[in-house]
């Protein structure tokens, strides 16, 4: 009786994940609900695991829907697997430098973090910057409240546009900055941050900080439903034009093996820093299960890694992500 009952669970179970997991393929973009099914790959992979296991043994009569059942799992791992794999056994595409065989002046060290505008918990961020003293610290959904908070780090250079709809930033950096601008693409009311950045050597690169908006519907904030997200395609055709080394960092709102980010990387000839490294999931914090990559870093080929790290959770629903680069 308790297998029987266990094993209609694992095919119910199994029937919803194999449905999601072919839906999550289909790429129009325009279908919201579609794009977040790109969203949790690795819980689509780990229940796939454990449905398949847990069907092969309390399953006693193996006919054809027992086939069907248990090759859709299999193609289930399968589609999941060629997406999640490359984040943890496939090339270092942005290569692992030591700065004991590097320019150390060379280097940059960013932090980025969406600060949750609700969130009031700004000292534990501000001791989390005061520990690991990033060379700049990209914050994002910030008000004017939080950017008062956050003036008290010591850091001279500064580019500011707060806004009270969860789409404000705030760049605060050690390293000069210079031709600085805030640009708007889609939307009037989500802005992005261009800056050139001068290192320690006096190269100077560019620096793009995004946050470009979620893609479910929303009465409160903006929202992309029915549009494709434009801001990312445009960022990478700046990279592209530009002949600076670049780093385009923030909350992209949406998984680096989207149709979107994948676009985005080749419009601008960027690499992302994660691949070969793993998946440092930085959203949510509030959960432990349902968790994913949103935040992000992408270089031009100019740069190496030293490291890329998540850092503790401070009461947002983002973990801040720091990553250490190299300009060879």
């Amino acid at each position: 009786m308790i297998r029987s009952i266990l094993l209609k669970t694992v095919v119910v179970i199994s029937v919803i994940v194999v449905v999601l997991s072919v839906l999550s393929l289909i790429h129009d973009l325009t279908y919201w609900y579609a794009k977040i099914l790109d969203f949790p790959r690795t819980q689509y992979l780990i229940l796939s695991v454990i449905c398949l296991g847990l069907f092969t043994i309390l399953n006693r009569k193996w006919n054809s829907t027992s086939y069907i059942i248990a090759a859709g799992l299999i193609v289930a791992i399968s589609i999941h697997s060629v997406k999640i794999a490359p984040y943890f056994f496939g090339e270092k595409v942005v290569p692992e430098v030591s700065l004991v065989d590097s320019n150390s002046k060379s280097s940059v060290e960013i932090l980025i973090v969406n600060v949750l505008m609700t969130n009031k918990n700004a000292a534990k961020l501000k001791e989390i910057i005061d520990e690991h003293q990033p060379d700049m610290v990209l914050a994002m959904e910030v008000n004017s409240w939080w950017v008062e908070q956050l003036d008290e780090i010591d850091y001279p250079f500064t580019m500011s546009h707060p806004l009270d709809n969860a789409y404000g930033m705030v760049l605060y950096s050690r390293l000069p900055l210079s031709e600085s601008e805030v640009k708007f693409f889609r939307h009037q009311d989500v802005p992005s941050l261009h800056t050139v950045v001068e290192l320690r050597s006096g190269e100077k690169i560019k620096f793009h900080g995004v946050h470009p908006v979620a893609p479910f519907p929303s009465e409160k904030y903006p929202d992309n439903v029915g549009l494709e997200e434009v801001a990312l395609s445009k960022v990478g055709n700046l990279v592209e034009a530009d002949t600076l080394p670049s780093i385009v960092a923030g909350d992209f709102n949406d998984v680096s093996w989207s149709k979107s980010t994948r676009f985005f990387e080749k419009s601008g000839n960027l690499k992302n820093v994660r691949l070969g490294r793993g998946l440092y999931n930085s959203f949510s914090a509030q959960s432990f299960f349902m968790r994913w990559p949103l935040d992000h870093f992408f270089v031009t080929e100019d740069f190496g890694a030293v490291k890329i790290e998540r850092l503790p959770k401070f009461g947002s629903d983002h973990f801040p992500v720091i990553a250490e680069l190299v300009l060879q």
